[in-house]
């Protein structure tokens, strides 16, 4: 499975499970850390785990694509997941508009 072909499953993978206001970033040119940022808010602490557990049990289970790391599990506020070329951020709505991380990496 190519990064592309990734970028659309995990998208999808949001989609169905109602994450709202989801952007992707092709941040290829702008810094090493990764290729992708898909951005996804969910409107609670019970949707944003859901969310990026459901994008981690099916990559694995699905596909064998497995996080490299996960952060914010403990807050459930804003989960991190790391796939290497592709990094998910999973955010709960005020601190989606707190970090603005569309603006900040669009703009570089």
């Amino acid at each position: 499975m190519t990064t592309e072909e990734t970028v659309n499953k995990i998208v999808s993978i949001l989609e169905s499970k109602k994450g709202s206001d989801i952007e992707v970033i092709d941040v290829r040119e702008k810094t090493t850390l990764a290729d992708y940022f898909i951005i996804v808010t969910g409107n609670s602490t019970t949707q944003i785990k859901a969310l990026a557990d459901e994008v981690e049990v099916l990559l694995k289970n699905e596909d064998q694509i497995f996080a490299d790391h996960v952060e914010g599990r403990s807050g459930d506020k804003w989960i991190l997941i790391d796939f290497k070329d592709i990094v998910v951020h999973v955010m709960h709505p005020e601190l989606r508009a707190d970090y603005d991380l569309e603006n900040l990496w669009e703009q570089k």
